[in-house]
């Protein structure tokens, strides 16, 4: 089957070009002042580090919350690509896991940023790669791991791709399962030796 021909999820959530930038100097307005008052005490000249900020505030875009100045980033062959991919490993899932298991599956989210990220997992950036929050049970990925994919790993094409994606959720598929709980559970048993 070809991924081009199958339908699209309605479970991705592309937060491309949406803010960021503000928290990673510092937290906006608040983090300047703590970074003009460590440069005095360290005997830099604040006005030095205050130049090379952008001149204006950026905020961080909260989860869920419309932006009236970002641009929804055009559809493009990548983001059509996850969305084919989430879809089939929502329909395959949802016939699966109830029939084994007799637990309902409920769809993830994925969410696709540039840069940096904020989850209920704190914040990331794309040097993580993807990975999955099992508190608020979404996915995140940064387009640049296909190039990285490609480029680093030496795996390039769709089945890579996909095999990522799939990979994700399959730590969503342990949550909803348990078997993150027990692992971590072990885990914390196991260091408190």
């Amino acid at each position: 089957m070809r991924w081009r021909d199958y339908g699209q999820s309605s479970n991705v959530e592309d937060r491309r070009g949406l803010g960021g930038r503000g928290l990673a100097i510092g937290g906006g307005g608040i983090g300047v002042l703590v970074l003009a008052l460590a440069a005095m005490l360290c005997g830099v000249d604040p006005q030095q580090l205050l130049e090379g900020l952008p001149s204006q505030t950026q905020t961080q875009q909260q989860p869920g919350q419309a932006s009236n100045s970002a641009k929804p980033a055009p559809a493009d062959e990548n983001r059509q690509f996850v969305g084919a991919v989430m879809k089939m490993t929502e329909d395959i899932w949802g016939e699966i896991l109830p029939q084994q298991s007799r637990i309902r599956y409920r769809q993830p989210k994925l969410v696709l940023f540039n840069g940096q990220v904020s989850s209920t997992c704190g914040y990331a950036s794309a040097a993580t790669g993807p990975f999955y929050c099992p508190g608020d049970e979404k996915l995140y990925l940064d387009f640049d791991f296909f190039q990285e994919l490609r480029q680093q790993f030496r795996a390039p094409g769709d089945f890579a791709q996909a095999y990522v994606i799939a990979h994700e959720v399959g730590h969503h598929v342990q949550n909803l399962l348990g078997t993150m709980d027990k692992v971590s559970a072990r885990a914390k048993v196991i260091v408190s030796r």
